[in-house]
């Protein structure tokens, strides 16, 4: 391979990472081995400059715009930090500093959160916008997300500057992600990987109100503005404080880099007993004056280094590895290992996700593994020690069958998972979609918990949902743990889900992609299962939020004779499978087919108001403006770059009293 054959390869590694990593939010290397090949790159094109490239990853911060929402530039630049992992690199880092400073250096020591960046604006005290990292030069807007997280101060007290942008992470508590799991487990649904991917995906939710019942929290670590009237960063942290953000405190003012190193061991011991993911600590110059004069790389900040902790790692033997059948049909292959003590907790199990991860590392049982907990939360191996391998070890050959029904496992193209398709056959998937059925968020049925619909599927008296519309208190009664009153309360709350609205009960189904969020959008927009199961795939795709992939999957839903038998049974059982009369009052088909986009601050109406009423006369809200966008409702403060663009597309832009004449 030549050398330039050797950089366009990195760089498109690289590029790759950058996309999984920033994009996907679904990482598929280590922060030290992409650090090391983003080094090996650098030190390939400074000795090549004749093949130097504008696009490559070691000339941007990395990642790309997520086009959900609408994307505007940073102010202010949102740089990277380099990265360092040994008490050398922190030495010769100050040896740089030390040749353009000529003058004492302190440096303000801070816990690197592991979370999602974010830059909020603040305006005469007032917050008026929220946007993401993105690629450090622009982000996606997600102020209306921003402003439900508790720690995030609407209004600031005592003396703050006029305008200013203050930079720090979306976290998401251990406690709270735990809670979180519980939930999505005891419905059926695969448990969240970890918190920090937990967190970045929670800010491009489409429904601020979906945000709202996660418990994330903003921390806050750096001030950036002009004549703002601060001299340090230490001193920038506690005006912040004073403003009321949540600053953390564990922040430490130090005078030499032996200082910051106590700082380091000391927190690489205690980060445990913290509530919060952290990765690392953050050194800053603390002087600005000197920040200011040490200046900018292409990529980082020459005043800044962030050193990273090692995460966790132990050896162990894999015993064996087994399949689960989730609800949807999708095999997931477990590695059981020795038991082992890893970051506190003794690991017996780790997921090894799909075939392609089992071929990737030639994972085989006997083999001595390397495990490491991500995230400090579910573990994962990361290789095999090839050394203790055994000598009669045989590659892993991937189960072709289901472990359960033992009808043969498909793997459509695109796809990660292996399936079972026998839906309707196969007693783990009945049982995981009659545990989602019943679970709060859905049919919510009072009396009846997993374990319960577990033994009525084994004991043959339910094959599916509708079956327990029929149950008896005779069948229940003889079921272990089952009392009389127990009983009772079963047989009534399974009555009692019959009031169940329209919307939940379409959730409950189970269908493939629809989460709460899509099913309220479908039945909103089609206000009845008979609707949603006539209408074409090019129909569903045209319903705000729903993607080609929800749609495909919808149809095929309905496209079983098994399903609409069920759904027939449930709709002659009394379950709500249409929208109420009290709901369809004050919803029309005016604006139907029609994409409209919301700009401005209104004075009758608020934001949220005028999208529904857009939505309740059959329009579809859009976030950005397109070719596609039949008008815009604009209020004042419409911010000139979407003024510029709907006159360029012809798009005509109407007042909120317009748009109420035309709804009337």
């Amino acid at each position: 391979m030549t050398i330039q054959e050797q950089i366009q390869s990195l760089r498109d590694e690289l590029n790759q990472h950058n996309y999984n990593y920033y994009v996907l939010d679904n990482a598929t290397i280590s922060d030290f081995e992409f650090d090391k090949k983003l080094k090996e790159l650098q030190e390939l094109e400074a000795k090549h400059p004749e093949f130097f490239d504008a696009n490559s990853p070691t000339q941007r911060v990395g990642g790309e715009i997520t086009k959900n929402f609408e994307t505007i530039p940073h102010e202010y630049r949102m740089y990277s930090l380099e990265n360092s992992y040994s008490k050398e690199d922190l030495q010769d880092w100050e040896t740089r500093i030390k040749k353009i400073i000529d003058a004492d250096v302190q440096y303000t020591c801070e816990l690197k959160y592991d979370g999602a960046s974010i830059s909020l604006t603040y305006e005469a005290g007032k917050l008026v916008k929220a946007v993401t990292r993105g690629d450090g030069f622009q982000g996606d807007n997600v102020t209306a997300n921003i402003k439900t997280i508790k720690s995030v101060p609407l209004q600031l007290k005592g003396d703050y500057p006029e305008k200013f942008d203050i930079r720090g992470e979306i976290v998401l508590p251990f406690d709270g992600f735990n809670k979180m799991n519980e939930e999505r487990i005891e419905i059926g649904e695969e448990p969240y990987r970890n918190p920090r991917n937990t967190a970045s995906g929670s800010l491009k939710l489409q429904d601020s109100a979906e945000v709202a019942k996660r418990p994330l929290e903003c921390l806050l670590y750096n001030v950036t503005g002009s004549n703002l009237g601060i001299n340090s960063q230490f001193e920038s942290l506690e005006k912040a404080r004073e403003w009321g953000f949540k600053v953390p405190s564990a922040a430490k003012l130090t005078n030499t880099i032996e200082e910051v190193l106590e700082f380091i061991d000391y927190w690489n011991i205690h980060r445990h007993d913290l509530p919060y993911e952290t990765d690392g600590v953050v050194i800053k110059v603390n002087n600005l004056q000197q920040q200011e004069e040490l200046g900018y790389t292409a990529k980082a900040p020459r005043w800044a280094m962030a050193y990273k902790f090692k995460a966790e790692q132990v050896s162990t033997k894999l015993n064996s590895i087994t399949y689960q059948v989730g609800r949807t049909g999708a095999i997931t292959p477990v590695a059981n290992l020795e038991p082992v003590e890893l970051a506190g907790t003794t690991v017996k199990r780790a997921s090894l996700h799909n075939a392609d991860q089992i071929e990737k590392l030639d994972i085989r049982v006997g083999d001595e593994v390397y495990v490491e907990k991500g995230g400090e939360i579910i573990p994962k191996i990361l290789g095999v020690d090839l050394s203790k391998r055994p000598s009669n070890s045989q590659p892993t050959q991937y189960i072709t069958h289901c472990p359960e029904c033992e009808i043969k496992l498909v793997r459509q193209e695109g796809e990660a998972q292996h399936y079972c398709p026998n839906y309707n056959g196969c007693k783990p998937q009945i049982i995981g979609r009659i545990q989602h059925f019943i679970s709060r968020k859905a049919m919510d049925i009072e009396g009846l918990g997993g374990e319960t619909v577990a033994l009525l599927v084994n004991e043959d008296l339910i094959s599916n949902y509708s079956d327990l519309y029929e149950l008896t208190k005779e069948q229940v009664i003889p079921l272990e743990r089952m009392a009389e009153k127990s009983a009772d309360n079963l047989i009534q709350g399974i009555e009692l889900s019959k009031n169940i609205p329209f919307e939940r009960v379409l959730f409950a189904l189970g269908i493939r992609y629809v989460g709460e969020t899509v099913a309220k959008k479908l039945a909103k927009h089609y206000k009845t299962i008979d609707a949603i199961a006539q209408a074409s795939e090019e129909e569903l795709v045209n319903v705000d939020e729903i993607g080609i992939k929800i749609a495909e999957s919808v149809k095929a839903f309905f496209s079983s004779e098994e399903n609409i038998a069920i759904i027939n049974r449930l709709k002659g059982f009394g379950v709500q499978l249409e929208i109420s009369a009290e709901q369809l009052v004050g919803q029309t088909d005016l604006l139907k087919g029609q994409s409209i986009v919301v700009s401005g601050v209104f004075e009758s109406l608020s934001r949220d108001e005028l999208k529904k009423l857009i939505e309740d006369n059959g329009g579809k809200v859009s976030s950005s403006i397109s070719s596609k966008t039949s008008f815009i409702v604009a209020g004042d403060a419409m911010g000139p770059s979407k003024k510029q663009k709907a006159e360029a597309l012809n798009i005509s832009i109407i007042s909120e009293y317009e748009f109420l004449q035309k709804i009337h």
